[in-house]
């Protein structure tokens, strides 16, 4: 059985709190921000806290996609695969990203300089395919560029 942990981030999270289940999703997500993640300890210590089941509480933790279980990396590279991106080629795109980094979505890289994720929809449909580096939107993508853009990045010190 794990054992829960103590940290001084995460203890201060949980003593801004009361004991009340209600406070469930508040918590989560600052405990996720102290922590950068939501590792299998603070689950537990967050369940003591909420008198709460570690399994509730880590059926919320993976029911919401706000939330991650395994640390992130440096840089989110997200690459859009919705419609407009689809149609235009966008599965070149997540294949170039993927063979570049070395990981499939939802994975990252294991110097942890990226994390790589798609989603259903970036919101430049219009620039389509797309792909996003921490919130910098790269449209009009082809998988030469893709390469080049996650190579600047990297040299950027990410």
């Amino acid at each position: 059985m794990l054992e829960a942990a103590t940290d001084p981030k995460v203890e201060s999270v949980l003593a801004a709190h009361p004991r009340q289940r209600t406070r469930l999703i508040p918590v989560l997500q600052e405990v996720q921000t102290a922590l950068g993640y939501l590792p299998g300890w603070a689950i537990l210590r967050v369940a003591q806290h909420l008198r709460m089941s570690q399994a509730e509480v880590y059926g919320a933790a993976t029911f919401f996609s706000q939330f991650r279980l395994t640390p992130r990396g440096e840089k989110l590279v997200r690459v859009c695969r919705g419609t407009a991106c689809h149609v235009r080629g966008g599965a070149g795109i997540r294949k170039a990203v993927e063979e570049h980094l070395g990981v499939a979505s939802g994975e990252s890289t294991p110097d942890m300089k990226f994390t790589y994720e798609t989603i259903a929809c970036i919101g430049a449909c219009g620039l389509a395919p797309v792909m996003a580096i921490e919130g910098t939107t790269y449209g009009e993508m082809t998988a030469a560029r893709a390469r080049e853009v996650l190579q600047s990045a990297r040299a950027d010190g990410g």
